[in-house]
């Protein structure tokens, strides 16, 4: 009996597994994911795509430019040129590939700051507690650190630089799809409501060189604005405006944008930003508060918004919402939405006007 049992392949146990060992060949590489984040945020952290930019190098080239150990930092660079980040030479240099490009510093869609951000022990420690978010509840990042991200960032000047790095990427890859998504041409004056460090509303006003606009952020970041907003040649278009959006929004738009703002904040917050983005609207009828989310789609189709819910569990107090709660959310705001508009990014644009 033992004898026979022993001597059954892999086929012969798909009672124990009903979909085969196809499927468990499939999650393999998902359950793994931890090592991939870890393995690209060295790479990010070392600069070894901005190394290899200047030309094919050894292990030991790379160790010693970028202070690492040869040996340890060749088995790392192996795995990621089986993944296609790098590529290993019969020489036995590594050389750069096109999907390690977005790993350097100066390209325009570099993602970088991103690799850095989910890396670093501090991001890494509340992703790593997400079922005590699933059992209670709670915001794992406030578990962990014992305050809010953004109050943790207020008193962590790098893990803030990081961070709008990373919200600087992720606005970058979706800028074109929302220029091109909305009829910007008629809005003399655009206001940026968290807009950071402004790599979304450069991008309109480039699109439309009558406009003009104006960025509002908190005072640790508005800096930051002033020089992306300068260096995109913008910056006399501009005004950069610092304060709370919980208190009170800049009245004087023609249209209130807020990308990636709502998502951060529960529903009291989130109603709370929307009505002072009403009130300074005032009288102006065809005023417009444009909304950028990634608005969830139902069904099992893969979404990035589905995966952006779970990081907002971890670290904000926050969600995605469906287009239904968008509109009820708006509407308890003094808004009504007269549509949304997907675009070829995962993000839509809510359009939204005064209900009266």
């Amino acid at each position: 009996m033992n004898g026979e049992r022993g001597a059954q392949s892999p086929a012969d146990n798909s009672f124990l597994h009903p979909t085969g060992p196809s499927s468990a060949a499939a999650l393999s590489p998902m359950i793994r994911g931890a090592l991939v984040t870890q393995l690209i945020y060295v790479a990010a952290r070392l600069g070894i795509a901005d190394l290899l930019h200047e030309g094919p190098k050894t292990p030991e080239e790379l160790a010693t430019a970028a202070g690492a150990d040869a040996p340890a930092l060749y088995r790392v660079l192996r795995a990621l040129a089986s993944l296609g980040l790098f590529a290993e030479a019969v020489d036995g240099r590594f050389e750069m590939t096109p999907l390690a490009e977005p790993l350097r510093r100066d390209v325009e869609y570099s993602l970088r700051g991103s690799a850095l951000l989910y890396g670093e022990s501090w991001w890494w420690r509340a992703v790593g507690t997400l079922l005590h978010s699933v059992r209670t509840g709670e915001t794992a990042f406030d578990h962990v650190h014992g305050v809010s991200l953004f109050e943790y960032l207020g008193r962590d000047p790098e893990g803030a630089a990081l961070f709008n790095q990373h919200q600087a990427n992720m606005t970058r890859q979706d800028a074109g799809a929302i220029v091109t998504a909305h009829e910007f041409a008629g809005i003399g004056t655009l206001v940026d409501v968290g807009g950071g460090h402004g790599a979304l509303l450069a991008a309109v006003l480039k699109a439309h060189p009558a406009m003009r606009g104006m960025l509002f952020d908190v005072p640790s970041v508005v800096e930051g604005a002033r020089i992306l907003l300068a260096d995109e040649g913008v910056g006399e278009r501009s005004e950069v405006v610092a304060g709370d959006f919980f208190k009170a929004v800049p009245s004087g738009g023609d249209a209130y944008i807020l990308k990636d703002i709502i998502h951060d904040w529960d529903d009291v917050r989130a109603i709370t930003i929307l009505k002072n983005c009403r009130r300074a609207l005032g009288s102006n009828q065809s005023g417009k508060v444009l909304v950028v989310e990634k608005v969830i789609r139902s069904g099992n189709e893969p979404f990035a918004g589905k995966l952006t819910d779970i990081t907002m569990l971890l670290v904000t107090r926050g969600c995605e919402r469906t287009d239904v709660a968008y509109r009820e959310l708006l509407a308890t705001a003094g808004l009504r939405v007269t549509r949304i508009v997907p675009t070829q990014s995962p993000a839509s644009l809510i359009e939204a006007v005064a209900a009266s």
